[in-house]
């Protein structure tokens, strides 16, 4: 493969905890005002994980069959609108971020590493509109020259996961065919991502949505480290820029 495209969150950085704790604060007083059931970690996995913002918060909260206006991206977090409650979310998950940093996955950051050393293009793409930071934070923004986020997709208007559009648009960035590209997920909706644009290879990453349900919606194979793969990586390559991967 030529190209290896790795979301981030609970891919390359444990973030993904820090966004469900983040979730968890929001939701548990919504949804017991609205007088539905309380919010679960099942609800990260089954709305929220893997898709833009927004998109999520609307998922769950029809979920439980609450309507909320969609509102408007300006929002303040105090809005009752689907914005709103999306914004005030990411200003939790912004203080926790800012006060804790957070540290990448020893195994994640050895394969990015190892395929950069063997001339394999590597991309991030995620739906969070704070990846930049997230990786300034994780100290791996000089190891990624494409990053698609969820701001890069609003600019561009390019449809969230569980579409493919953004990974192919990162392909598109370091010019490489779908065919030749592996997306790495940890979410159900990313490898239905991966596996609607047709690449070559959908690498699930068990975080907890569970192997058998990433296989379910697209992913080729299921590991619980990406160090796992870095046997794969080898030295001699045939030609540049290829990879057992």
């Amino acid at each position: 493969m030529s190209a290896v495209l790795f979301d981030l969150d609970g891919v390359l950085t444990p973030t993904a905890v820090v966004h469900m704790h983040a979730w968890a604060r929001l939701f548990t007083p919504v949804l017991a005002a609205h007088g539905v059931a309380p919010y679960t970690d099942a609800d990260y996995f089954a709305f929220i994980d893997g898709k833009p913002r927004y998109d999520g918060v609307h998922s769950l909260l029809a979920g439980r069959g609450i309507a909320l206006p969609w509102g408007d991206p300006s929002d303040g977090p105090e809005a009752e609108t689907v914005c709103g409650l999306g914004n005030r979310k990411n200003a939790v998950f912004t203080e926790v971020l800012r006060t804790e940093g957070v540290t990448p996955y020893p195994g994640s950051v050895a394969l990015v590493d190892a395929l950069i050393a063997q001339g394999v293009g590597v991309a991030v793409v995620s739906s969070s509109r704070n990846a930049v930071p997230v990786l300034a934070a994780a100290g791996l923004t000089d190891r990624f020259p494409v990053v698609v986020d969820g701001l890069v997709a609003a600019e561009r208007g390019l449809p969230g996961k569980p579409a493919p559009d953004t990974y192919l648009d990162a392909a598109a960035q370091l010019g490489v065919p779908a065919a030749r590209a592996v997306v790495v997920e940890d979410a159900e909706s990313g490898v239905a991502s991966g596996r609607a644009g047709d690449f070559g290879l959908v690498v699930g990453v068990d975080r907890g949505a569970g192997a058998d349900a990433l296989i379910a919606n697209g992913a080729d194979l299921v590991v619980q480290d990406l160090a796992e793969l870095l046997s794969d990586v080898t030295p001699e390559t045939p030609e540049h820029g290829s990879t057992p991967l």
